[in-house]
């Protein structure tokens, strides 16, 4: 089992698409993937047609009170499964401040999964508090959705800043994998700088001891695409929305590049033993849904904002060790 976090403290980059998309397109291909939504906002949970708190167990209750994965995990379609969020999530922070190895939770709780999967992808919230980084203690691999704009390149260096000490201090394996390129207009003359600008950091860095030595940027990027937008508000992904559209082809594209990157790394996990296909009864038990909702996003409460910094909880955690 491979478990990946895709993360951007910042939003609107593409995250959440991104999981849904790819983690879609893996599934498609035969391979069996569950997807955490760690986002208080839950839109991932939206996009996979899940009505947020309707299920008895998510990522909250994963987190709060020892729920297995297993339990809190709900069959979307074949081969793809979620770990849906609620709101309530955002108070998790607050709740797990006293907890001894609060950091950790989510590393504990996949490996005690008993339903193995080949790929978990974490949805990652747009900020660098608890939530994260139990997202970074418990994966292998990084993947960071990247708008090609200035700004986003200044967030990038804080963002590896954390994931590099988060490395040396809790999870020695941690890698990033690469970066994907997302509402990319290949017309623009800033995009391309920013591109050149990427792969020159990249490159200055083969060879060293940091996390992202290895790391690529993804030749599939995602062209800007409306139907991407679109179809989180209908609960359903790109493929099964729009799969003739730009996003599906690039999505399709991007999992290909994804596979034969893992694959010649040897990263590739074996195949696990098929599920049985889920039936149209039992999804439509699941999925709650209601078939259109594009205010569905708009009713959700901000975001808390996270109570304690990365650099805090290590901090922490490193005492706790020493005494």
């Amino acid at each position: 089992m491979r478990t990946i976090a895709v993360i951007n403290q910042k939003g609107g980059v593409g995250k959440t698409t991104t999981v849904a998309s790819l983690g879609a397109a893996i599934a498609s291909a035969g391979r069996d993937v569950c997807v955490i939504d760690l986002d208080p906002q839950a839109h991932l949970t939206l996009s996979l047609g899940v009505e947020p708190g309707t299920p008895k167990a998510g990522i909250y209750e994963v987190l709060t009170t020892s729920t297995p994965i297993d339990q809190a995990s709900v069959q979307v379609a074949e081969h793809l499964w979620l770990v849906p969020s609620v709101i309530d999530l955002a108070a998790a922070e607050v709740e797990l401040v006293g907890a001894v190895g609060r950091e950790q939770i989510l590393r504990d709780q996949l490996l005690a999964m008993s339903q193995k999967r080949d790929y978990v992808m974490i949805d990652c919230p747009p900020s660098l508090g608890l939530l994260t980084l139990n997202a970074l203690a418990a994966a292998d691999d990084v993947i960071i959705p990247l708008q090609p704009h200035f700004l986003a390149l200044q967030g990038l260096g804080k963002l590896l800043e954390t994931i590099s000490l988060v490395q040396r201090r809790i999870n020695t394996g941690l890698r990033v994998r690469g970066v994907i390129l997302c509402m990319y207009e290949s017309a623009t003359k800033l995009a391309a700088e920013v591109v050149a600008d990427l792969r020159n950091f990249f490159d200055s860095a083969r060879n060293t001891n940091v996390p992202w030595a290895d790391a690529i940027i993804f030749e599939s990027s995602i062209r800007r695409n409306i139907k991407l937008a679109e179809c989180p508000s209908y609960g359903k992904t790109i493929f099964d929305y729009e799969p003739k559209s730009n996003g599906a082809c690039d999505y399709k594209t991007l999992s290909q590049e994804f596979f034969r990157m893992y694959d010649s790394a040897g990263l590739m996990p074996a195949p696990v033993a098929p599920a049985a296909p889920i039936s149209p009864a039992e999804h439509q038990q699941q999925v709650l849904m209601p078939v259109h909702v594009p205010q569905a996003q708009a009713s959700l409460p901000p975001i808390a904002p996270a109570h304690e910094s990365v650099a805090e909880v290590i901090a922490d955690h490193e005492s706790q060790i020493a005494n």
